[in-house]
């Protein structure tokens, strides 16, 4: 007998994946957490039914999330990262040797034990010296700090249960507080294409405009993510995310990916028109 795991994205659509062993299943105190081996895609993890990774395309979303905010801010020191238990978002950040330390806090543990054990390739920057993990409500743990950080990545799952705050208008001031006065915020705004999604963007892009000067979105190719598209939040107090970026500073780093390019980087900025009429709606 055949074993299939299928993600509903939404009532109507859902993405399957043929599965040939289930190697984890556990509920915390938080989540269901699965991890599966499947034939296309490698070790998928799963929270609460939702693909949260897969090993054939993590390295698109770790990416696109971690090295444009790097390639735009001249100076990043210190780093925040909420979420992100698997250690892809650490991995990539750890690559810089400019960066002194950064702070990892995700709410659930078991998350980042199951992570350590079955994809130790997202982990294996987790016990670096400059990473301290904390497991601790984000939005407790930020409102301790104030112009601390260079940078804040949020890498949360989507706006719905247990992640709901942490696009809410007070917690995007938090992170504005918690920011030094030219720090950038990032973060995961999920997929524009289905209709509930697009209303969780428009609201999220909304506050996100009223907090920071400067607000943009951009985007990248996800194929194990709802409708393969996915968006992300540059927030900043002084960067622009095309005007200030760096190329060539940049590529003297010699950092090798397998998604984010130099060229890509503006591209991403430049969205379809559904979407710059979705968020100009919001933004007036």
């Amino acid at each position: 007998m055949e074993l299939w795991f299928s993600e509903f994205h939404t009532p109507d659509v859902k993405h399957s994946l043929r599965v040939n062993r289930h190697l984890y299943s556990q509920k915390s105190d938080y989540q269901q957490i699965d991890i599966y081996d499947t034939p296309e895609f490698g070790k998928v993890l799963t929270l609460d039914g939702n693909v949260m990774l897969t090993e054939r395309d993590e390295f698109i979303y770790d990416e696109m999330i971690t090295h444009v905010p790097m390639a735009v801010h001249p100076n990043v020191r210190d780093v925040l990262v909420i979420g992100a238990g698997d250690g892809g978002v650490v991995r990539e950040l750890a690559r810089y040797e400019c960066i002194q330390s950064i702070d990892l806090v995700e709410m659930d543990e078991q998350v980042v034990n199951a992570c350590r054990q079955y994809l130790p390739e997202n982990a294996c920057r987790l016990d670096d010296k400059r990473v301290h993990i904390y497991f601790d409500n984000a939005l407790r743990f930020i409102r301790r700090r104030h112009a601390q950080y260079d940078l804040i990545i949020v890498d949360s799952t989507d706006p719905f249960g247990p992640s709901e705050g942490y696009f809410t208008r007070e917690f995007y001031g938090i992170c504005y507080n918690a920011l030094r006065e030219d720090g950038i915020m990032v973060n995961q705004q999920g997929s524009p294409f289905y209709r509930h999604d697009a209303e969780a963007i428009q609201r999220s892009h909304k506050r996100i405009v009223s907090t920071f000067p400067i607000s943009r979105v951009y985007q990248a190719h996800i194929p194990t993510y709802a409708a393969g598209y996915w968006l992300f939040g540059f927030a900043s107090k002084k960067y622009h995310p095309i005007d200030d970026f760096d190329r060539e500073k940049w590529l003297k780093l010699h950092l090798k990916t397998k998604y984010y390019t130099v060229r890509l980087h503006a591209g991403a900025f430049f969205l379809p028109a559904f979407l710059e009429e979705m968020l100009e709606e919001v933004e007036k």
